[in-house]
Formats: structure tokens, sequence, C-alpha cells
């Protein structure tokens, strides 16, 4: 399948549109939305729904996905604040407060990255790159590679680049089957062969596979990561859109007991 730099943003719109519940035109409005959040299969897998407080933007508004516990607190806070100023401090304080009121806390902040077809292109590795599939990853699941392959969900880890320095692995980039339209790319790579530029051929070798495929890659990073984020763009991406969700108290409280 052939793609335009359009057809892949629209593709990111369509699956935010279900994700979210909303209409794929919502994300391109001069005005706020907020709708009821659902189950949806067509979601992508690692979603858990329906949201609580769930704030999507491409730039123009903010799109947000809420129980009705939540709705007057996120509408109240999105529609004080410009979208921009909403994902982030000081003012991501005073949705946090209203929301601690009745159990929830803001959790995770994301930004998300699709390819740029002007930029998208393989620079050069110092070492062999081999295209990979499931059967490959079997002996992969540890955490050396928790970037690249997902333990909990295998069964999406569908397609992946390897970097080879002679028989030994050395950086790998893969590709999860979140959603039926799009995949999300990880990489990792040893840290005594980082700064080689392996990332960025592993990842950028990897997207073009997979819209070969006709599938649209997406590659996601917390905007504080840097080195994550400067791979992106290195790879041929560029920022697409943003989510911030909130979550209970009690799922945040465990969230960083398990990351002590």
């Amino acid at each position: 399948m052939e793609f335009t730099n359009g057809d892949i943003l629209e593709t990111a719109m369509r699956q935010s549109a279900i994700d979210a519940g909303c209409d794929r035109a919502d994300f391109l409005s001069d005005n706020n939305v907020v709708v009821i959040s659902e189950n949806n299969f067509c979601a992508r897998k690692y979603l858990e729904l329906p949201f609580d407080c769930h704030l999507i933007s491409y730039g123009n508004n903010i799109v947000a996905s809420v129980s009705e516990k939540c709705r007057d607190i996120v509408s109240d806070y999105i529609e004080r604040f410009r979208p921009e100023h909403c994902f982030e401090t000081p003012n991501m304080h005073v949705l946090n407060d209203g929301l601690e009121k009745i159990g929830f806390r803001v959790c995770f902040m994301s930004e998300y990255f699709l390819p740029d077809l002007d930029c998208l292109k393989v620079p050069d590795c110092p070492y062999k790159i081999k295209v990979l599939n499931q059967k490959d990853f079997s002996g992969l699941y540890t955490d050396i590679w928790s970037n690249a392959l997902c333990e909990k969900r295998r069964e999406l880890d569908v397609l992946g680049v390897g970097a080879y320095d002679g028989s030994r692995l050395v950086g790998l980039a893969g590709c999860s089957a979140d959603c039926e339209s799009m995949w999300q790319i990880g990489i990792d790579v040893l840290p005594e062969y980082r700064r080689q530029g392996i990332a960025s051929a592993l990842t950028s070798r990897l997207a073009l596979e997979t819209l070969e495929i006709g599938k649209v890659p997406f590659y996601c990073a917390a905007w504080s990561n840097i080195k994550s984020v400067r791979n992106a763009l290195k790879s041929g991406f560029r920022p697409a859109w943003v989510e911030m969700t909130a979550k209970s108290i009690d799922f945040v409280e465990n969230l960083n007991k398990e990351n002590n």
C-alpha cells in the first residue's frame, strides 16, 4: 500500500477517535470536545477502557474521554486553560487537585510520533541488519529487550529488525500490533553499542518494513526522555499528538512502589 503523509495522519486520527469514543473530525475542531468513554474492541490493545480521564490533542484543541464522575472537573479544566498548557505544570496541578478529591491522579503523559515520508530514510549502520518475525523472538523476552518486545503481550509482537555484531544481537527494534491499522515501534541497543547510529537505523528500517506491509508505524516517548525523542527525530518521525491519562490513586501508588 502506498501512503502519503496525509494518509498516515488520517489513520492516526481515526484510531484516536476509536480509542476515545469520538469522531475523527473532533480533533480538528476549534472547540474542545468531551465524550463519555466506552469499551471498544478495536482500541489499542494496551489501553484500559473505559477511561476515567484521558486527554488527547493533535494541536488544535483537546478531546477528553472521561467517566461521568470526572466529566465536570475535566470540562472545567480544559475550558480554563489553553490546550498546550493543559498538559504541563503549573496548570496541570489544577486538574490533579480536582481529581484527587474523587480518588484519581494524573498518571501517564506521552508524546506520539508518526513517520514523515520526506525524511524517512535508513541511515548507514555499522552492523548487519536482519528482519525478524515472531518465531525469532522466543528467547528474547528479557529485561535487555524490554522496550522492543513486551512479555505481557507476546502475541502482539509481530515484526522486528535486529543489528548483529557477528552472531551477537546488539540492537533490536520491535513492532507491536496494537490495533488493526497501526503498529508501535520500540527500540533497545546494548549499552556498549550505543552512539553508533544503530537505534535510528533499526527504527527507520522497521518503519519502512511496516509501511510496506500496509500498516502505519508510530513511536511513543515521554517528552522528558530526550534520548528517545532524539531517536524518533533522527529516524524520520515527527511529533503528531499528545495524551495524558489519570488513574486511581491506588493505581498510581502501586506503580510508584513497582518503580522503586
